[in-house]
């Protein structure tokens, strides 16, 4: 039997294990095997899996229970490669190199202890203010179906995919209290297609959202997990909880159709049993939901033939190669005007003497947000690392600024033949908000604090170190521009030197109209994982051609997106947003969905004008 399919025989030993659990260990099945409140002050204190999360473990037999990692730019425990964010690989348009990054995450997940990759996230992009915008491919739902079915499907080669957050989660500091209102129709055509695309593919696993959806939690609502995703999409995998607020009801939840609340023993350990002995789930509910566990456990049991999986897969030579590629391939060039005569890019190191790249970003590791999809890979080549490596053998000067005073900065711009300045964003601005003070209630999910871990939760309080993610950083973008004091720089730069490449560090759409028509060049690098530098320096220098294109439109203004409220306790979403919303509007984009610049590169690679848009 091929690995990963399905058949008759697992279903048969998956109810035949159902039969030899007593009622509590079917019961402990269904949420993370560590207690809470140790499991909560090791994470606080120490860093967000660093090593896999099990949930449902048996020894006495042989179960080995589900071992989570989250993603998505790579396998989040241990030393893993760090790919470029899903936003990024969005936008090379390629299904195929996709599905490579997936059995990459897939080998060193395995490789890692790890038998579930939870980094499959396809909620839609609906406005560029989302913090978690990063996480996902783009704006459009055929095109987000397309490039997380290839995920899954490379992940599955070798471990169990989860996809997420079902559903409409596309907000972050509003997740734990907002109530999302969508029609049927809306579900349907617009926020619901790319989950039944990679349901009917055959993913492994469903995580639900924090947020509510048309009245209820999306982690104990009825409609989407049951009635929608098992008997309309015909899902035959589980479906886990979002971490520590995924559910506000036990019984309610697995009536539902949760099965796995994650990652810790929390609303289950306090209440479910007492609602099973006071009939109010049943233990026919409860062997429903074991059983689907086990299934999945034993689709993926053991490993495909042939298949290494020591610790030399992780990072490893060709993964790290991948990672160049993809971060390479997803770089959108937007504008590349002629000075004298002759587009800005690619430089060309023959004719120039001195380079000077501008800005903090430059020599700062920037690969995303530091919360759950954080991934710790063994290096970091910066772009100012990158250009270095680059540039070192042509005997072209490279000056570096921080372009924390502009006039500096501007001095540095006016002696140099060209100038790369390099803006944006990082964890601080955009990404995952943790943090509770608008939603004290969640607090009350907690179980008991037991007496002696009160001075150990007072330290995993302390500020966050160098050895974890911190606490309530990122969050939703508050503005959409660049901070004042960038477009001041760019300013200040293009003032000096008429050959300007401003490269954007971010995650979806920077409004640029007022700085866009001062340089000659603009160039998305996203946040470019772990081989990011190098592959900057391959594009400006036209080592590769440019054949990035972006996965939403970039507006003129803010009056041309949807309704956002950061603070929204509900909202409803239409059927409108990102380019259909644009052409609805009768408005232009600064830059359209599907839109991307090339030039040459040696050999023949690439072309001239447009990369092409979409099909």
């Amino acid at each position: 039997m091929a690995f990963g399919a399905r058949s008759p025989k697992i279903d048969e030993r998956a109810a035949e294990l159902c039969d030899q659990l007593t009622l509590d260990e079917k019961l402990g099945m269904l949420s993370g095997d560590q207690e809470f409140w140790p499991g909560l002050i090791e994470m606080m204190a120490e860093g967000y899996n660093l090593t896999p999360y099990v949930a449902g473990a048996v020894p006495r037999l042989g179960i080995e229970g589900i071992r989570f990692t989250d993603g998505p730019r790579g396998v989040t425990v241990g030393r893993s490669t760090c790919f470029p964010v899903a936003m990024a690989r969005g936008a090379t348009f390629d299904p195929d190199l996709e599905e490579r990054v997936g059995e990459a995450i897939g080998r060193e997940a395995r490789a890692q202890g790890a038998n579930l990759f939870a980094g499959v996230c396809v909620n839609l992009l609906r406005h560029p203010a989302w913090g978690r915008a990063q996480e996902t491919y783009g704006e459009d739902p055929g095109h987000v179906g397309e490039m997380g079915a290839a995920l899954v499907r490379g992940v599955q080669r070798h471990v169990m995919a989860c996809v997420k957050h079902f559903a409409l989660n596309s907000m972050e500091d509003a997740r734990f209290q907002v109530d999302v209102t969508a029609t049927d129709d809306v579900l349907e055509q617009v926020y619901l297609p790319q989950f039944e695309r990679i349901v009917r593919d055959g993913v492994a696993s469903v995580m639900s959202a924090y947020n509510s959806l048309n009245g209820e939690w999306c982690g104990q609502n009825r409609e989407l997990l049951t009635t929608t995703l098992r008997e309309r999409w015909g899902f035959e995998g589980f479906v886990m909880s979002d971490f520590v607020f995924g559910l506000r009801d036990s019984a309610t939840a697995v009536n539902a159709g949760l099965d796995l609340e994650m990652p810790f023993r929390m609303q289950h350990d306090q209440r479910l049993a007492a609602a099973v002995v006071a009939g109010d789930v049943s233990t026919a509910t409860i062997d429903q939901a074991v059983q689907r566990l086990l299934r999945e456990q034993l689709r993926f049991a053991g490993t495909p033939d042939g298949e290494p999986y020591g610790p030399e897969v992780v990072a490893c030579a060709e993964h790290r190669a991948l990672a160049r590629e993809v971060a390479t391939r997803s770089i959108v060039l937007l504008r590349n005007e002629a000075v004298a005569g002759a587009p800005v890019l690619p430089l060309d190191p023959t004719s120039i003497t001195q380079i000077a790249v501008i800005g903090r970003l430059a020599a700062t590791e920037n690969t995303g947000d530091r919360e759950s999809s954080a991934v710790r890979p063994p290096y970091v080549v910066t772009p100012l690392d990158g250009l270095r490596a680059a540039l070192g053998p042509t005997g072209v000067d490279l000056a570096y600024d921080d372009g924390c005073d502009h006039g500096t900065a501007a001095a540095v711009a006016a002696d140099a033949d060209v100038v790369l300045l390099v803006v944006g964003f990082t964890h601080d601005d955009e990404g995952e908000n943790v943090g509770l003070a608008d939603t004290p209630e969640l607090a009350g999910l907690f179980p008991p604090l037991p007496h002696e871990l009160e001075g150990p939760l007072g330290a995993a309080l302390q500020p966050a170190t160098d050895t974890g993610p911190g606490i309530g950083q990122g969050g939703d973008r508050a503005v959409l521009t660049l901070r004042p004091y960038d477009e001041a720089l760019i300013e200040a730069a293009a003032a000096a030197n008429a050959r300007v490449v401003v490269v954007l560090m971010c995650s979806s759409a920077v409004l640029m109209e007022q700085w866009r028509h001062l340089v000659p060049g603009i160039v998305i690098l996203w946040y470019p994982g772990m081989e990011g530098g190098h592959a900057l320096a391959d594009i400006v220098l036209g080592h590769r051609a440019p054949t990035g294109r972006l996965p939403f439109a970039i507006p003129t203004s803010e009056d041309h997106l949807p309704p956002f409220d950061r603070n929204a306790t509900s909202i409803e979403y239409g059927p409108l947003h990102g380019q259909k919303l644009l052409d609805h509007l009768g408005v232009e984009a600064a830059f359209p969905f599907g839109f991307g610049l090339t030039y040459p590169a040696p050999g023949g690679v690439g072309g001239s004008g447009l990369a092409g848009a979409p099909s």
